[in-house]
């Protein structure tokens, strides 16, 4: 039904400001999933309704010196859906939506990245959902980085919205009155806290 505060994630690869971090390399930033989420609203009838999915993992390559050359890469566990009821939750993995068993991730891969100024930017990579593939283009907000703990850690924010029939997720139902149940387009949010992954765990991943 929607994506999710991912899709895709995804989208959190937006730390792509150059000087917003000082650093004389490339970062990866592994996304912690307890302080990471992705979320969504579609609407429903006239109310929008939110949900979230509760698994996500990934990471984010920041250049400031080549900001075009970051990258970033979300995997999201369709089964992890959450709209806080079991029977629609339920509804949802099934066939007629996510079909979670034959498709049970959702990805993002980045293609581009362009920096807006001021911490914005504007991240367009393929989107893979209920085994179809198309690109999306997400708003991007750096929201900072520091010392914490004794982890560098730093924080994103990407938005963006996309129709769910695009992935062939077309499930509907005609209302009493006239109309549809459900709206066709997701609003998603993506909220990122990374953490910075040491250098040789960074240069054993590009063996």
């Amino acid at each position: 039904m929607k994506l999710t505060r991912l899709f895709a994630a995804a989208i959190l690869a937006a730390a792509f400001t150059a000087g917003s971090i000082a650093q004389a390399k490339p970062v990866t930033w592994d996304i912690d999933p307890a302080h990471s989420a992705v979320t969504f609203s579609i609407r429903h009838i006239f109310a929008k309704v939110p949900g979230t999915f509760d698994k996500i993992s990934g990471s984010v390559v920041y250049d400031p010196e080549n900001v075009g050359g970051s990258s970033t890469q979300v995997e999201i566990q369709a089964a992890s859906i959450n709209t806080k009821n079991d029977r629609r939750d339920n509804h949802l993995r099934s066939a007629d939506f996510f079909e979670v068993e034959k498709y049970p991730t959702i990805t993002f891969r980045s293609t581009a990245v362009k920096d807006l100024g001021g911490g914005k930017h504007e991240l367009t990579g393929d989107l893979t959902m209920h085994g179809v593939t198309r690109p999306v283009t997400l708003a991007v907000t750096f929201l900072g980085a520091g010392a914490m703990g004794g982890q560098q850690r730093s924080g994103f924010e990407a938005t963006g919205k996309l129709n769910r029939k695009d992935f062939g997720i077309v499930w509907n139902k005609t209302l009493d009155q006239g109309g549809m149940m459900l709206g066709d387009d997701v609003e998603i949010t993506i909220g990122i806290e990374g953490v910075e992954r040491k250098a040789e765990a960074a240069a054993a991943d590009k063996k």
